[in-house]
């Protein structure tokens, strides 16, 4: 029978319609503004008594708050508005100290009976309303100090093997190394033994109290190449830390010479992001100091519990930027530690400082740059300025049982999640220098609230308009057309929810194209049930024949269309992956709109009946 769908395919539809609405759901319920509260360590924890605490202060200052919840290891305080939020993080961060991480966030407000199947809202681009931008900036000055502590351990290495005496190798103020020697011949020869090896060094003898000195700095186009490896690295691993976090379409670039922009769209855990991301931790495996070692070449450090003390050799065995993979386990006693694969170099350089060291002792060294901000008082004015250092903690320190190599493990962690984020930290790479945040802002619209509300108005003025020219110009077959353009965007929404896309503005434009490419495909099909129909096909025949022949016409053009939005996607950035999204699945949806449920609807509006006349 003409214009009749088996109970298969309309029940598939209605399915398909009724899992669009499901998923479309959450987009109903806009989020909180918020701010998260965490621990900085893992010895840091929140609780229930805490925030009530900081509520109770928040209210005194006059900055009244929705809830407050516990999540998991963190807290989370809801506001009704942006400007109540930003004055509650000040005023959270000054009342906890620097024992506890504040970060602004969006909290969800999606009911759980929807999320217990799965269902969350799109999440909001940067130009529109959600997501943290953080301006990191990097420690150039630390960038090159560091390349030039590994550069000691080479020297002293070379010196030794070539059995050349020297006294102290230290570092001079201006950022140079002093060699210091007994005998002058001794050192014209370690000086012409470095020539040959090192070219990007700039070498000067010195004779000073009687003693011999080859005072090693680096060029100026060797100190240019750290910093851009500096600069490049940590984007990289800024890059991967952000991909551990499972952020949808994060931005991380570079701005100028030494600032790094992390923008992370819609992120839910705006305290983690911040934690993983700003976090310097890096490792160094070092021996313990043998009794009778000389001070100058020991260090002396705490335990994290600083109950305990360690002297340590200076040389450092390997760091973190040898650590190729790592994942934290449990071992046999249910204690949480940190398996570590290293790469070949350093599976290399272990193997050979193990290989005399069984019996003794090895420290991992858990170094952390961190930052304070101190007010000085310059010309009568009140100064901020921000004052790096650093904090080095011993949090294992193990007997070598026997020679080791690319793979061992480091035990000793604060717990389960110290261990799983040490691991992250490792896995995603270590940072080449330090950074330090310069400004950490909850971004709302970048073009304006007043844009965005544009934006929104734009689609709700078109979809009306469509809407309207239909019903005037198709009457009963318009209102069916406008009921299944209807459902296209719920099932766009449904869609781009479960994909966990990000909404910008070209996002929007994109939904705005939607409407009008959806529409058309109903204009092509009712088109041609009015040629047909003009050609003397009965009703039933000429709708049957509308939706046949303008099938092929709708395909070709969706499909090209879509290959220009898949190159799009291949090809752009930023807010031009974020339109291409929008129009790819809006293609996809609409086809399944205009041609399926708008067959569905027609089909049991007049399909099986006797027709004299349409009304289109």
């Amino acid at each position: 029978m003409l214009n009749k769908y088996p109970l298969w395919k309309n029940a598939l539809i209605v399915l398909i319609l009724l899992i669009g609405g499901l998923y479309a759901a959450p987009n109903l319920y806009p989020d909180d503004y918020a701010v998260q509260i965490s621990g900085s360590r893992a010895a840091y924890t929140v609780d229930q008594q805490m925030l009530n605490r900081v509520t109770k202060q928040l209210q005194a200052e006059g900055l009244v708050s929705k809830t407050s919840e516990l999540n998991g290891a963190s807290g989370l305080i809801r506001f009704t508005d942006s400007a109540t939020q930003l004055e509650a993080k000040e005023a959270v961060s000054r009342i906890l100290g620097d024992n506890y991480v504040v970060a602004l966030n969006l909290a969800p407000t999606t009911p759980d009976w929807l999320t217990s199947v799965g269902a969350g809202p799109m999440k909001l681009g940067l130009d529109l309303r959600g997501g943290v931008h953080f301006l990191l900036e990097v420690d150039m000055a630390q960038a090159v100090a560091q390349r030039l502590d590994v550069y000691v351990g080479e020297i002293k290495a070379k010196l030794r093997a070539e059995k050349l005496r020297y006294r102290s190798v230290v570092h001079r103020e201006d950022g140079s190394l002093e060699l210091k020697f007994s005998k002058a011949d001794v050192r014209d020869e370690a000086s012409q033994l470095l020539k040959q090896d090192y070219t990007e060094f700039l070498l000067t003898d010195e004779d000073a109290d009687g003693a011999y000195y080859v005072v090693v700095s680096l060029l100026e186009s060797k100190v240019r190449e750290i910093e851009d490896y500096a600069i490049k690295q940590n984007l990289t691993t800024l890059r991967n830390r952000v991909n551990e976090l499972g952020v949808a379409e994060p931005l991380v670039q570079r701005q100028g010479r030494n600032r790094i922009v992390v923008q992370l769209p819609g992120i839910q855990d705006a305290a983690a992001a911040k934690r993983i991301i700003g976090k310097t931790a890096n490792l160094e495996f070092r021996l313990e100091a043998k009794t009778d070692a000389s001070s100058a070449s020991t260090e002396t450090y705490t335990f994290r519990d600083s109950s305990r003390r360690a002297t340590l050799e200076k040389d450092i065995i390997i760091t973190g930027s040898s650590v190729s993979n790592a994942q934290s386990t449990f071992d046999e006693n249910g204690q949480p530690q940190v398996s570590i694969t290293l790469d070949s170099k350093g599976g290399e350089l272990m193997n050979r400082t193990t290989r005399n060291a069984v019996k003794r002792r090895m420290a991992v060294l858990f170094v952390e740059h961190k930052s304070r901000n101190i007010v000085k008082t310059v010309d009568g004015e009140q100064v901020t300025e921000r004052v790096p250092y650093v904090e080095k903690h011993i949090i294992s320190l193990a007997t070598i049982q026997s020679i080791l190599g690319s793979s061992f493990r480091i035990t000793g962690l604060d717990g389960a999640g110290e261990a799983s984020e040490l691991a992250l930290l490792l896995r995603a790479g270590a940072l080449a220098a330090p950074i330090y945040f310069v400004e950490e802002r909850t971004v709302g619209p970048s073009l304006g609230e007043q844009n965005i509300e544009l934006g929104i108005t734009s689609v709700q003025i078109g979809f009306a308009l469509v809407l309207l020219f239909m019903l005037v110009y198709y009457r009963v077959f318009g209102l069916l057309a406008n009921v299944a353009l209807t459902l296209n965007l719920v099932l766009l929404l449904a869609v781009m929810s479960i994909m966990s896309a990000t909404l910008t503005l070209p996002g929007i434009a994109g939904i705005v194209l939607t409407v009008g490419m959806a529409v058309d495909a109903n204009v092509l099909i009712f088109s041609r049930i009015k040629e047909e129909l003009a050609n003397g096909l009965p009703p039933q025949s000429a709708i049957n024949a509308g939706f046949e022949r303008a099938f092929t016409t709708i395909f070709d053009a969706n499909i090209t269309t879509l290959l220009a939005a898949v190159i799009l996607f291949a090809m752009g950035t930023g807010p031009v992956k974020g339109f291409a999204i929008t129009l790819s699945v809006g293609i996809v949806t609409s086809m399944f709109t205009a041609i399926m449920v708008t067959r569905a609807l027609v089909n049991l509006t007049y399909g099986g009946r006797t027709l004299n006349k349409l009304s289109i």
